[in-house]
């Protein structure tokens, strides 16, 4: 008797998982809300000014990106409040409005608790919180600290607090690293998702203006300690003399595409590839090549080619050696695009989060992408190296792919290839 025959060790093709951006939540020295920081830096508008946070006023440091407008009863609620630092309260707020941007609400992930997991990255934790409770300990005694001190400043607080608060079981983490770290955490949030998780929130959210948090920063030579705001941080330029520190940062909502289709939801741009290297603190010089090889990485996760690069979102650090680096290694990755391509920086507006800056880089690219619209880099003119850097006002022109750029301060370097989400 014969029987069918079934070919041995036949697998079966699992569908492509994709990540995509589906809600956005900003708290920025230039506005909060996702709308209001899109339509400062689409103009350009520089907020960068003298530091103003009480106990900083005879610190070296003068100029950063503060924000302040930002009222945290209005926003979170009490119970986290008191247990939580300035960095956290800037982290659930941008949480929620991105939440709320991807019309991702209780009665949805309640269905799926489970499914949805958070990752934020953090620089420095609750320096403010910290500092705080010290000053308790020192000088009242030990029993005037809070039982909150042994959390609140922790780098993992941003992740835990907005877990409890929201209800996500899913996938959790942070990423406790440097300015690239921001870049690092999206790449985290993608991979969760394409193994299987609904949706994550993902982000960083800074508040490195407390004065614990800036004499620590005081250490870093590439600190800019300018007087005058519209001179403090110029990168590209022969005047770049370091860079401007800033608070805030952003969130974001990523979901697998076909999930977020199925809730009604569009997506607004596509997580399309990612890579990272390290080469060490202190040598701008060797993040040329590290830069440059994590760029050549995501573009192949991305499957893209140099030409396919519409607009680079820079690191734009503002020391001529860290500058040149980066023009270098723009031009190793995308050959002669590099010098074509427009290279914008709006952070120069606002300050450099760390953390919290390259996922501000990474939402003012999806909007970039969304309105075909470059913005400009606040502050500079005479760019002194060979490349198209955006100023003085936003350059109109269809934008498909982005590149976003990200170094840290001890040695980091990242790329993310984001990809419009608009039918072709």
């Amino acid at each position: 008797m014969g029987s069918a025959s079934r070919p041995a060790n036949r697998r079966r093709t699992a569908p492509e998982r994709r990540t995509v951006v589906t809600g956005i939540g900003v708290v920025a020295p230039n506005g909060i809300g996702a709308d209001v920081f899109w339509k400062s830096t689409q103009e350009g508008i520089s907020v960068l000014d003298r530091v103003t946070r009480e106990g900083c006023e005879q610190l070296p440091l003068r100029v950063g990106g503060e924000v302040r407008d930002f009222e945290p009863g209005a926003m979170v609620e009490d119970r986290f409040l008191v247990q939580t630092d300035r960095f956290t309260h800037f982290g659930m707020a941008a949480a929620d409005l991105a939440l709320a941007d991807a019309r991702l609400g209780r009665a949805d992930y309640e269905k799926f608790p489970f499914g949805v997991g958070v990752v934020t990255a953090s620089g420095s934790g609750g320096g403010e919180f910290g500092q705080r409770e010290l000053q308790q300990l020192w000088g009242r005694g030990s029993r005037f600290v809070g039982p909150y001190q042994s959390i609140a400043w922790f780098y993992a607080a941003s992740t835990g607090q907005i877990s409890i608060r929201g209800g996500f079981k899913g996938p959790c983490g942070v990423v406790c690293s440097d300015e690239a770290g921001g870049l690092d955490a999206i790449a985290h949030a993608a991979g969760a998702v394409v193994r299987g998780t609904d949706a994550v929130v993902v982000g960083s959210a800074e508040a490195p203006l407390a004065p614990y948090s800036v004499v620590c920063q005081l250490g870093y030579e590439d600190l800019s300690r300018a007087d005058d705001p519209e001179r403090a941080y110029r990168p590209f330029t022969a005047e770049a003399c370091g860079f401007a520190p800033a608070e805030g940062g952003a969130m974001l909502v990523v979901e697998e595409e076909s999930a977020a289709l199925a809730r009604g939801v569009r997506p607004r741009a596509r997580i399309a590839g990612h890579a990272a290297t390290f080469t060490g603190p202190g040598n701008w010089a060797a993040s040329r090549e590290g830069l440059a090889r994590a760029v050549r990485g995501a573009l192949e996760a991305a499957g893209a080619a140099p030409e396919e690069i519409d607009v680079v979102f820079a690191d734009a650090l503002g020391t001529p050696e860290a500058d040149r680096a980066e023009a270098l290694a723009i031009a190793d990755a995308l050959g002669s695009h590099g010098t074509r391509v427009p290279v914008t920086a709006p952070k120069t507006g606002i300050g450099r989060a760390y953390c919290g800056g390259p996922v501000l880089d990474a939402a003012a690219a999806v909007m970039a992408m969304e309105h075909g619209l470059v913005p400009p880099t606040p502050n500079v003119f005479d760019v002194c190296h060979d490349l198209d850097v955006v100023t003085g006002k936003a350059r109109r022109t269809p934008l498909r792919t982005a590149l976003v750029l990200s170094r840290g301060l001890m040695g980091s370097n990242a790329a993310l290839v984001l990809r419009s989400a608009a039918p072709e």
